[in-house]
């Protein structure tokens, strides 16, 4: 069994009336919708149209929200319904992330993520979902894909449908018929200007304005033949079937030459991972690169004195302590965090992440007891580098498993950029807690800017594939964030890389600050960038 959607498009009048009755189903806050609808315009009058489309979960069979939800609140029933249990859920906003299709949201009363869930208590039930009961022309059509004497499964198979997103690879379980690009790809709308409900301040709460009523298929031969009576009484030709095709050409052409235009949508949901996320990135590295070139230079040197490596693996306890914090912060329900450690969904990143955490913090808190005991527990360098290593680099793995968002599907390039943000922190912290270590420290934080610009360079420079990315790449370098971004290449790289191999003394700790502080500058932008392209 597998329950899937069909949305007839050659029906739908935009009535809104599926969205209502979700809304009165699941008593939905205003503001978010599990179901929406979504108006496209083109073409200037008199020669518009009016397209719909009516947007929720795509209950998709390779679910990346399921993938990626470190509670399992979000789960792929044994019939394909893709549903959620609010009860498990910590509101750390990751599914929406990994959703290509904009479907989840939060709560404004419970904190919890939300979304269609199929009318699940319905089917259960032995009823349909109530969208489908309430729609006044049929266009939404529900039951089991898998079942070939379905309806459902009869017009996915003899219509021509189309799917969201495809190129994402989740399977959606969501078919349009007669669907358009400018209807389901958000790329294919512009925009620039407000429409309704483009923002959460415009509209929402408000009752919406009527949109004007769709022309039916039925009606437009009469419109045609009307337009060719205009014609020819205007030039004197004659009236045939000629006069009427090439007044329907007119009209398709001018219709395909103006740029489809968005006028009606759900609210925008904003920047989801504000600054505390690219702060616990941040954090994160200085705390583990701490830690990383401290047993690397142990390893090799013979160890730090005493009163250094204690300040060391202070500093790291302190930035993980903070790491840890900025995480719990931006979290919606932070009395849930714990979920993360005894509820745990291991395919999740985040979960990972937080046992990688857990394991290198008590590792360094063994190393620190180490120090002041003098227990001789040296071999805790080696466990805690691979801890350390794994910690500066997981979260890209997390980034890649949020799906919707194109310039963060480069696991291993991300990851190797987190490492070497990593080793550049780190070897700034030696040199102001080991004033003995500069030297070889200097080298470090100089190979690292190299590295750092030369992989900037390469996702900033090279092509690539996506309209998503590019968009993002556009908005890094030349757009809202550009500012920011170039200093933190200028103030972060250039600066320090000159000043590292020109000047001496105290200026290479000077060079050492302005490094940290590109760090924060560029990743804040590369994480804040993509989040604002739309998914819908």
């Amino acid at each position: 069994m597998n329950y899937g959607f069909v949305i007839d498009n050659r029906k739908c009048i935009g009535c809104h009336a599926c969205t209502v009755a979700c809304k009165s189903e699941f008593d939905v806050p205003i503001g978010v919708n599990r179901t929406h609808v979504k108006y496209i315009e083109k073409g200037e009058f008199p020669n518009s149209t009016r397209e719909f489309s009516v947007h929720r979960c795509n209950h998709c069979a390779d679910a990346p929200c399921v993938e990626i939800c470190p509670t399992t609140a979000l789960h792929t029933r044994a019939d394909g319904i893709v549903d959620f249990d609010n009860d498990r859920c910590i509101g750390c906003k990751s599914c929406m992330q990994a959703c290509p299709y904009d479907a989840l949201y939060i709560d404004p009363n419970t904190h919890t993520a939300a979304k269609c869930n199929y009318c699940a208590h319905r089917i259960d039930g032995g009823y349909e979902p109530a969208c489908v009961i309430i729609c006044p022309v049929e266009a939404i059509i529900s039951g089991d894909l898998d079942d070939p004497e379905s309806n459902i499964a009869q017009l996915v198979a003899n219509e021509e449908t189309m799917t969201r997103k495809p190129e994402k690879g989740t399977d959606p379980n969501l078919y349009y018929i007669n669907g358009s690009s400018e209807m389901l790809d958000p790329n294919a709308t512009t925009t620039d200007e407000k429409y309704v409900w483009s923002e959460q301040s415009v509209g929402v709460g408000h009752f919406a304005k009527y949109a004007d009523q769709r022309s039916s298929e039925a009606d437009m031969e009469n419109l045609l033949v009307q337009l060719a009576m205009e014609n020819s009484a205007k030039t004197g030709q004659p009236i045939d079937q000629r006069a009427i095709d090439n007044v329907a050409k007119e009209i398709q052409q001018d219709v395909d030459t103006q740029k489809a235009r968005r006028v009606y949508d759900s609210p925008s949901k904003g920047v989801l991972w504000g600054w505390e996320v690219p702060a616990y990135v941040w954090t994160k590295a200085i705390a583990t690169g701490t830690f990383l070139m401290m047993a690397v230079w142990s390893l090799i040197n013979g160890g730090l004195d005493k009163t250094s490596e204690m300040t060391g693996l202070v500093t790291t306890l302190v930035f993980m302590g903070l790491t840890g914090g900025l995480l719990v912060k931006d979290i919606d329900r932070p009395d849930r965090f714990l979920y993360v450690l005894l509820r745990p969904q291991w395919k999740s990143w985040l979960v990972r992440g937080a046992y990688i955490i857990t394991v290198f913090g008590g590792l360094v808190s063994l190393k620190l007891l180490d120090n002041y005991l003098q227990l001789g527990f040296d071999w805790l360098w080696i466990p805690g580098i691979v801890f350390a290593g794994l910690g500066a680099v997981y979260t890209a793995f997390l980034f890649n498993q949020a799906r919707a968002r194109d310039l963060w599907q480069t696991p291993i390039q991300s990851a190797i950029h987190m490492l070497v943000h990593a080793f550049m922190a780190g070897s700034v912290v030696m040199m102001i807690i080991a004033p003995e270590t500069m030297g070889w420290m200097t080298n470090t934080l100089l190979w690292g800017i190299i590295l750092n610009i030369v992989i900037m360079a390469k996702e900033i420079l090279m092509p690539h594939d996506t309209p998503d990315t590019k968009k993002a790449i556009q908005l890094m370098t030349k757009g809202y964030y550009s500012n920011m971004f170039w200093a933190g290449i200028v103030i972060g790289n250039v600066f320090p890389f000159i000043m590292l191999i020109v000047l001496t003394g105290s200026m290479i700790l000077v060079a050492g600050g302005l490094a940290i502080i590109g760090i924060f500058l560029t990743e804040f932008v590369r994480i804040r960038v993509p989040q604002m392209i739309p998914l819908s």
